[in-house]
């Protein structure tokens, strides 16, 4: 949930829709627009804290200011 936090606080102003699907086993997968940003069953383990923020900013929105604190 910290996860959906981070990129909601952040990019809320950017973000249309965020949509958690629970699974089963541990599943702990990340897409954007269909596209992969992280995968636990690709690295074997959980995202670091702010991990998956940081992928976010780096491979997706690179321009985009992050909403005010």
């Amino acid at each position: 949930m910290r996860t959906a936090s981070d990129l909601l606080h952040d990019y809320q102003h950017v973000i249309s829709e965020l949509v958690l699907v629970t699974g089963s086993r541990g599943v702990f997968d990340v897409e954007v627009d269909d596209r992969p940003l992280y995968s636990k069953n690709t690295t074997g383990r959980h995202a670091a804290p702010r991990e998956v923020l940081t992928l976010f900013r780096e491979q997706i929105a690179p321009d985009v200011e992050v909403y005010e604190r």
